[in-house]
């Protein structure tokens, strides 16, 4: 990813609907997985550190981040006052066993990632009965303009997700998709924009449409519904 895609990324990711829905998914889930460890917990490609930001905001005292990009350290280390290095998810500078968690945010779709070197790398530095989460986008048939501009080379089903995960050793491994109430509307965009040469997702939205998406969002956690279809997709696994 380009430096104007990272600060770009640090400009509107505190703010805009999707990186909101985002974050209350993630902390939802490291919350309850995370609270009876009190172990270390990785934000592995963190970008600019909004995730690490927020679970530090909720108490989770040891957290740190990485990422490939060292402008990017920086920002997340100022964003979050906490340590964050400069390294890759294919060969991750850590000890075996360090963390408690791992979460992972649309980080293993990216052009520079070993899928399965990077999951091997995760699974070495959990301890034992640790959990990894990770964040994918769905669907290879919406790769699009956006996806290009920041580099993800891959999207996923649930299946694949899921089998990704369990060929890499991963035990009790379970996933679901997100942001399906929108998809609808996302796969018109696609399409309208595909090809265009279009600017990137990332950016700001008009008040009205940002708070309407980010009450669809909000709507899917209060469900709490297992959608056969989104946008994205979550996954949790467990360290044999």
């Amino acid at each position: 990813m380009e430096a104007r895609e990272y600060q770009r990324l640090h400009e509107v990711e505190q703010r805009m609907w999707w990186f909101r829905g985002l974050r209350a998914n993630l902390l939802a889930l490291a919350r309850r997985d995370s609270a009876s460890g009190g172990g270390a917990v990785l934000d592995a490609g963190c970008g600019t550190g909004g995730v690490l930001a927020d679970l530090v905001a909720c108490g989770i005292e040891h957290a740190f981040g990485l990422d490939v990009s060292e402008p990017a350290c920086q920002m997340a280390r100022a964003r979050s006052g906490r340590p964050v290095v400069a390294g890759s998810l294919n060969t991750l500078p850590f000890r075996d066993g360090a963390f408690r968690l791992i979460v992972s945010a649309d980080v293993l779709c990216h052009a520079r990632v070993d899928e399965g070197a990077a999951l091997r790398e995760m699974r070495r530095c959990l301890a034992p009965g640790g959990r990894l989460l990770l964040n994918l986008p769905a669907y290879g048939w919406l790769m699009s303009d956006h996806d290009r501009r920041v580099q993800n080379a891959r999207r996923y089903t649930r299946a694949q997700a899921l089998a990704l995960v369990r060929e890499a050793g991963f035990d009790r491994v379970r996933g679901y998709y997100w942001n399906s109430l929108l998809l609808p509307l996302m796969v018109v965009r696609r399409l309208l924009r595909r090809g265009g040469g279009a600017e990137s997702d990332v950016r700001e939205f008009p008040a009205l449409l940002d708070r309407l998406f980010g009450g669809a969002l909000a709507l899917e956690r209060r469900l709490d519904f297992p959608f056969p279809f989104g946008g994205s997709i979550l996954i949790l696994a467990e360290q044999a």
